[in-house]
């Protein structure tokens, strides 16, 4: 089997794993919440709204204070969102999944275990 054939048997074999079956589920989850849609919507409108108040000369402070103030709450409103929490919270999963199956790789071709980078070259294997 060659090696190409070997990676769409990991990416089919990947793709009905738990973690990524509810990656996926999180994901349509996300963009099926019309709610959360519109407050992320509305965030980034509120944000522009800032940038482009802060560009002007003459700055309405009281403004800018009421919209920052929505800012903050549209904020914590959509990162308390359930939605929004497991969408992250599954995707989190999903990247160590993907770190630990690409560090076996990397294992099985040097020989070696990955290890993050710190820069100084006598703590090291070599360079990824």
């Amino acid at each position: 089997m060659g090696i190409f054939e070997i990676a769409e048997m990991l990416g089919k074999t990947l793709k009905e794993d738990e973690r990524l079956v509810r990656l996926a589920n999180a994901k349509e989850a996300y963009e099926k919440d019309a709610t959360l849609g519109g407050k992320l919507i509305e965030f980034e409108v509120q944000q522009k709204a800032l940038e482009n108040e802060m560009v002007k000369s003459e700055r309405e402070m009281e403004l800018i204070d009421m919209i920052q103030k929505r800012i903050d709450t549209l904020y914590k409103e959509i990162t308390e969102n359930e939605v929004f929490v497991e969408l992250n919270e599954a995707q989190a999963v999903v990247n160590e999944l993907m770190n630990s199956v690409n560090n076996t790789i990397m294992f099985n071709i040097t020989g070696e275990l990955p290890s993050s980078c710190t820069h100084d070259c006598s703590t090291c294997g070599g360079c990824h």
